[in-house]
């Protein structure tokens, strides 16, 4: 390790690691409805987003600040990403015929529970995941827009969708082999 690697180490250890369990704390109290695996994802981007920015403008004056201020802005815009995926649909209603009448009925049965399926394999995901997933699955954005909104490289982005696809293909095959196991 390298003498600036292990300054760095020590920097982090003594002035941002000892406010973790108190930055938890105040995520779970500040924000009740974020999932703790989506506190997880906060406090991780946060402390990327605090090395980067000492690596980039130098020492930090207020390290701790940062830190809360960085995990409060990414809890507030995973709240208002959640809010936003609520209240509209991954597609128009009319361009998804979950339930058509042409087909006969065990057919859009099984089509609405696959679809049901998927939604939940969707949020099963890991928060910083099925947001990656989302947007571009979902809102066809590209890696990079992704990239530089989350602050993250492409690659990341990329390896991120592909976690999120092998996790949604898992998930539904495997609710798929239970429902046939009931019948």
């Amino acid at each position: 390790m390298s003498t600036i690697e292990s300054d760095q180490a020590r920097w982090f250890s003594e002035k941002v690691q000892p406010h973790e369990l108190m930055l938890r704390a105040w995520l779970r109290i500040r924000f009740p409805t974020v999932r703790r695996s989506d506190t997880d994802d906060i406090v991780q981007e946060a402390y990327m987003r605090l090395l980067a920015a000492r690596q980039s403008h130098g020492e930090l004056e207020h390290p701790k600040a940062f830190l809360f201020t960085t995990a409060r802005n990414l809890a507030l815009d995973l709240l208002r990403h959640d809010k936003i995926a609520r209240e509209s649909p991954l597609v128009e209603s009319g361009a998804l015929r979950v339930l058509d009448e042409s087909d006969p009925i065990p057919e859009a049965v099984a089509r609405k529970q696959e679809l049901a399926f998927l939604m939940e394999a969707i949020q099963s995901l890991p928060g910083r995941c099925r947001q990656i997933f989302t947007w571009r699955k979902v809102y066809g954005w590209s890696q990079k827009d992704i990239a530089s909104r989350m602050g993250i490289s492409e690659r990341t982005v990329s390896a991120q969708l592909t976690i999120a696809i092998h996790k949604c293909a898992r998930y539904v095959d495997l609710r798929r082999r239970e429902r046939r196991s009931v019948w």
